[in-house]
């Protein structure tokens, strides 16, 4: 029996058309489910370098786990026009949309992006199985759906020198590809697609293809990005980076109303800082009727982004005689909010941002004490004692380039 097919057999665990390489390049081993999949959890020892291959040279994630759906035929756009919160109608050939999906009651249950392949064909991505809940909202409707998580292989090329390998490689240059644009082109023999999209908060794009040509493509990756310092990037990277560009992650910042156990554990896109992607002017979409009431009354909570500022906390540390305690990883635990005596949110996840020098994090704060600049308490353990230190609301994202968006002169 082969490596892969023992390893199959132990983990019962999809493997990804990129696995060949990304074993051999794993020296620490350590390895995360994805939707059934196995996905690095740094490919060095520690995540380091490979956090600052995003935000200064060129990192290379296998993001082949995302869920995608193929949804074609004349009624497509008028479907997903009332599937999700954005104005599909307006979404051209070659354009990508981010959008959330809501149940009746307005409440969300996924987020992801629309790429519109054709005049009558989109792809559609998400974090977690939505086939059932699309199938259900189709019925009757001129179209054909069908599951692509599995017959297209994705990489994403973060950081600033991502265009310039590309650029290397692809028959048609990539200058003039625009934020949340797409474009079909040739890696020597190889038909692929790039998005100019990406969960890291930088330049960066997002690589669809034939499963069959993965090994292919990510060879030529390697190859001709090792001037650029190319590096294969886990998900403790990855976390940092997206928890830095502000980006939600369900089940983590946000649970999906089809799994919420209790009403308080539903969010609206409204309370998870996504009214711009609520398209009231659109004639119906799902959980309309829900979000008009909210939008007129206002939400009752708002993810923020809150910094935990740095005197507050090197004090308590030196009270205890210890150097401040800083998390090496992203952190993914509820940790209370105060305002006074009154606890009036919790953080989600966060890091200390090695590019910014600044303790950050994604945090549900009760509108009232959600304003910009709102002094707040942070929650903390100091030698096994409970703590509250000040933290703060700021904007987000923390850390917005320019290159994130802008295209060569």
């Amino acid at each position: 029996m082969s490596y892969k097919n023992q390893f199959m057999a132990h983990t019962q665990l999809i493997l990804s058309p990129f696995f060949e390489r990304t074993t051999k390049l794993n020296e620490s081993q350590e390895w995360r489910r994805w939707s059934g999949y196995l996905a690095a959890t740094n490919y060095e020892l520690t995540h380091e370098n490979e956090y600052f291959a995003i935000r200064t040279k060129a990192a290379l994630l296998d993001i082949t786990p995302l869920y995608k759906y193929i949804i074609s035929g004349s009624d497509a756009q008028q479907f997903l026009d009332r599937l999700v919160t954005r104005n599909i109608g307006i979404c051209k050939v070659g354009q990508v949309m981010y959008t959330p999906w809501c149940d009746e009651d307005g409440k969300q249950i996924d987020d992801g992006t629309v790429q519109r392949l054709a005049n009558d064909k989109f792809r559609i991505t998400s974090a977690e199985p939505n086939l059932e809940w699309i199938e259900q909202n189709a019925a009757g409707m001129n179209l054909t759906i069908s599951d692509d998580s599995k017959t297209t292989a994705a990489l994403a090329l973060q950081g600033p020198n991502s265009r310039a390998i590309l650029n290397s490689i692809a028959s048609d240059s990539l200058d003039s590809l625009k934020f949340f644009w797409m474009m079909n082109t040739q890696f020597h023999d190889i038909s692929v697609t790039i998005s100019r999209t990406g969960y890291t908060g930088d330049l960066g794009y997002e690589i669809w293809m034939d499963p069959k040509d993965a090994l292919s493509v990510w060879d030529l990756l390697m190859d001709k990005g090792k001037s650029y310092g190319i590096t294969p990037t886990g998900l403790q990277a990855l976390d940092m980076a997206r928890i830095e560009a502000g980006l939600i992650l369900l089940d983590v910042d946000y649970i999906s109303a089809r799994h919420a156990i209790i009403e308080p554990r539903k969010s609206s896109p409204y309370e998870l800082g996504l009214g711009w992607a609520v398209k009231m002017k659109k004639k119906d979409f799902i959980g309309k009727k829900a979000l008009k009431a909210e939008l007129l009354r206002g939400p009752k909570w708002n993810l923020v982004g809150i910094e935990i500022e740095w005197e507050g906390l090197e004090n308590l540390y030196r009270d205890a005689g210890l150097a401040p305690g800083l998390p090496s990883t992203a952190w993914r635990t509820s940790t209370p909010l105060y305002h006074g005596d009154e606890q009036v949110g919790y953080a989600t996840s966060g890091c200390w941002s090695p590019i910014l020098k600044r303790y950050i994090a994604l945090a549900h704060v009760k509108s009232e004490f959600s304003q910009l600049g709102s002094k707040l308490k942070f929650e903390l353990k100091v030698e096994h004692f409970r703590k509250l230190t000040p933290a703060k609301v700021v904007n987000t994202p923390f850390f917005d380039p320019e290159r994130k968006r802008s295209c060569p002169q």
